[in-house]
């Protein structure tokens, strides 16, 4: 039951992000919205955190509590034309099967690339 549940709602924030994806690329939506998807978005993939992530529990949990909360406000103050927009693309790009993963590789690259890069110097 509690598995079903963290599966439903990791599949919400799966669309939510990419929903948000879609607006931020949309030139209806104001800069500063763009600016903070930019600014939530960089939070997530820093490895910097309010909280260090070596603190057992709270490490993790500022993570698990900024995101969610901060793409949730992001989309309830998206114009309700752009929303609509974006969830018509998000469900275009569903029908046509393709798979909406591969930004999650290009992280990745960038990330060890990084590392390599800092370790050799």
């Amino acid at each position: 039951m509690m598995v079903r549940r963290l599966r439903r709602w990791a599949s919400f924030l799966k669309r939510d992000m990419f929903l948000l994806w879609y607006a931020c690329r949309d030139p209806r939506t104001p800069w500063w919205q763009k600016a903070a998807a930019v600014a939530l978005a960089c939070y997530g993939i820093s490895p910097i955190d309010l909280v260090p992530d070596v603190i057992p529990l709270l490490g993790l949990m500022d993570d698990a509590v900024i995101l969610p909360t901060g793409m949730m406000l992001l989309l309830r103050l998206l114009p309700a034309d752009v929303k609509l927009a974006g969830q018509q693309r998000l469900a275009a790009q569903r029908a046509s099967g393709k798979k909406l993963g591969g930004g999650c590789l290009l992280l990745v690259i960038i990330w060890l690339a990084a590392t390599v890069w800092l370790l050799q110097r």
